[in-house]
């Protein structure tokens, strides 16, 4: 009698393991969503369909400013980080293989394996001092530390892209008599715009949801969005935290969805 041919696509109990995470997962999403639109000042009890919580959230001043403050952290960091990460992307690529060059991509990328915690108390005692001998205490601090953390996160699309992208066109156009900063407006730049956008992407939506370093690193009157919510967590829950978490939701996704159709597209 013939053994039972054995097939990889057919795991039995493997499809309810991957419905219980998924619902593990999402089940406290959508109810946060749902939640959102709850007439009720319950977190707990449905009072009717209502976008009443965030009409409250968008006419918070509290709410208003921390959100604008984010989004110039978010956009300030992102950009400095992207220019940081194509800048060392370009110099880890575009060179011939030497001793060290792998010590240098793991420094690079060494921020996305120590804890952020460990990250935001170095920063803290960093700034602090320079706190004292400056006496500034503005937004350039979370701004810096933003861009910081930030930059392997940009340079990991980066430097994939370069790393996927055909050398000849480069090679040809130095054969020309093109100057090496010609070979990279005319020539490099155009083809590695789809990384460089992907980069930028992620570096603003994990500056964006960042709660840690900017807990640590902010000064008084500094609150962004996300150390606004954990704030207001630690006093009073109302459904208009559920309304500001759906809204964050909302660009994420959008932020990501268009991360993937990019980088669809330069695959």
């Amino acid at each position: 009698m013939a053994k039972p041919r054995f097939d990889i696509r057919v795991q039995p109990g493997f499809g309810t393991v991957a419905l219980f995470t998924f619902a593990m997962l999402y089940l406290p999403i959508a109810t946060l969503v749902v939640y959102a639109f709850n007439a009720s000042d319950s977190l707990s009890s449905w009072g009717g369909f209502s976008l009443h919580w965030f009409y409250e959230a968008a006419e918070n001043q509290a709410v208003q400013d921390a959100a604008w403050r984010s989004l110039i952290i978010a956009v300030s960091a992102a950009t400095m980080a992207t220019i940081a990460a194509t800048m060392a992307a370009l110099a880890t690529t575009r060179t011939p293989p030497y001793p060290g060059l792998s010590f240098k991509y793991a420094f690079i990328n060494l921020p996305l394996m120590v804890p952020e915690i460990v990250t935001a108390v170095a920063l803290l005692i960093v700034f602090a001092k320079v706190k004292v001998w400056t006496g500034y205490s503005g937004l350039g601090y979370l701004i810096l530390a933003h861009t910081a953390f930030c930059i392997p996160f940009a340079y990991l699309p980066i430097r994939a892209r370069l790393e996927g992208m055909d050398q000849s066109l480069e090679r040809a156009a130095a054969d020309l008599y093109a100057p090496p900063w010609q070979v990279f407006r005319r020539v490099t730049l155009p083809l590695l715009r789809p990384g460089i956008i992907a980069g930028f992407m992620l570096a603003f939506v994990i500056s964006l949801d960042d709660v840690v370093i900017s807990e640590f690193v902010k000064s008084g009157g500094q609150d962004t969005l996300p150390t606004y919510m954990l704030g207001q967590l630690r006093r009073a829950v109302t459904p208009e935290i559920n309304a500001i978490a759906a809204a964050f939701l909302v660009l994420s996704v959008a932020l990501v969805t268009v991360f993937f159709f990019i980088n669809r597209k330069k695959a």
